[in-house]
């Protein structure tokens, strides 16, 4: 019976994700999806410890045309949880969000702040982190709409625990990808327009050590190479029924916070 119960899961998934390839809103890819040209954002470019950074295209080498870049913790409409056990069980209630952004699309700037900070378990520190350090919410703000937008986030210590979410610059929501694994993982998707204004990282389910991002990347069509139409995407929440099916390991590690 069991192995009956995986089989149907699969074939479920299956369909779930052939289905999605024609709607979805937003696929994931990868970091070799974005090409060259694509923006990038270390971390490095400001000292430790600065607040809610702003990166002009020429922070980040971008060209004509790139975006002002800016974060904070969430977006206008947006506010924490008033009952995390509910709305994010398992989840820190400093990172549970709830609510839909108002439009167009603007950072809180009410919402807790994110800092540039060093994380001992990222081989690429510093990092970006909301507050409390390593459990706040991270929210981005694009000034031109990208096609594409991705980053390592982590470390995590749980499947699924921690979602990236794409807005449009009227507040409308477009898709989500989970993290699929453990560590680092680099989590990234593209619209089905170029229609991106902005992203947001919080916990969907328990993550014991917290999480951070680093090395984002972003582009327009031309930064980014389509995933090969060949390959079923990944739809958002997909990992629930992967989580459904398997079990769940956990990793232990320290961080250090500068």
């Amino acid at each position: 019976m069991f192995k009956n119960l995986i089989g149907a899961g699969l074939l479920g998934f299956t369909a779930l994700a052939t289905a999605n390839v024609a709607n979805a809103a937003v696929i994931r890819v990868t970091e070799a999806n974005f090409n060259a040209s694509a923006g990038l954002i270390t971390f490095s470019e400001f000292g430790g410890g600065t607040v809610n950074p702003t990166y002009n295209p020429s922070d980040y080498g971008g060209g004509a045309g790139s975006p002002t870049v800016t974060f904070d913790g969430f977006f206008q409409g947006q506010s924490l949880s008033a009952n995390a056990a509910v709305d994010c069980p398992g989840a820190a209630a400093t990172a549970c969000v709830v609510g839909n952004p108002s439009g167009p699309l603007a950072l809180d700037p009410n919402s807790p702040d994110t800092k540039i900070t060093s994380d001992g378990a990222n081989p690429t520190s510093p990092v970006l982190s909301g507050n409390p350090t390593f459990n706040g919410p991270i929210a981005v703000l694009f000034s031109v709409d990208q096609f594409g937008v991705g980053f390592d986030g982590g470390f995590f210590n749980a499947i699924g625990s921690t979602g990236i979410t794409a807005f449009a610059r009227n507040g409308s929501l477009l898709g989500t990808v989970s993290n699929l694994g453990l560590g680092i993982e680099f989590l990234g998707l593209v619209s089905d327009s170029e229609n991106i204004a902005g992203v947001f990282l919080d916990l969907v389910g328990s993550e014991p050590a917290g999480f951070a991002i680093d090395n984002i990347r972003f582009g327009r069509r031309g930064d980014i190479t389509p995933p090969n139409p060949n390959v079923v995407p990944l739809p958002a929440g997909a990992w629930l029924l992967l989580t459904g099916i398997g079990g769940l390991a956990a990793l232990r590690r320290r961080r250090k916070a500068a």
